[in-house]
Order: structure tokens, then C-alpha cells, then sequence
């Protein structure tokens, strides 16, 4: 399964209910969804951690970074390249 894919599972799964995932965008702000609250984005943050075998500083807990699909994607191939 690739990243995105896992992503999306993980999403899915965890914040929506198992609600389909065409409810989800790539590019969709996951905080003004409401899909994603500030426990959620720790929750995500250490799904991500252990899945992939980085770690996420302080630093990089940003919009830029977690706030949707799209980003979480671009984040973690930086992360593991």
C-alpha cells in the first residue's frame, strides 16, 4: 500500500468513522473539515512516527506540513527520503 493510501486509512479509520473516503479531498484542510482536532494531530503525528520510522520535531507540527492529504503525502516522502 503506498503512503497516501495509508494516509487515507488511517484518516478514515480513526477520525471519520469509517466514513467513505470520497468524503475525504487530497488537498482538503483536515482542521476546517473538522476532521482533525489538536489530539487528532497527535494521534497522527505518532501513527506517522512509528509507521515510518522518523521522527517529527516541534518545529515542523505546522499547517504547511499535517493539514491535509496532499501536505501529510509531500511531508513524509521528505521525511523518509
Amino acid at each position: 500500500m503506498d503512503i497516501r493510501a495509508q494516509i487515507r486509512e488511517f484518516i478514515t479509520d480513526n477520525f471519520m468513522m469509517g466514513q467513505e473516503t470520497d468524503l475525504l479531498p487530497d488537498s482538503g484542510s483536515l482542521l476546517e473539515m473538522g476532521v482533525l482536532d489538536s489530539i487528532g494531530v497527535l494521534e497522527l503525528v505518532a501513527y506517522i512516527e512509528e509507521t515510518y520510522g522518523v521522527a517529527i520535531a516541534d518545529n515542523e507540527l505546522v499547517p504547511d506540513n499535517l493539514d491535509s492529504v496532499d501536505r501529510l503525502v509531500a511531508f513524509i516522502e521528505r521525511k523518509v527520503a
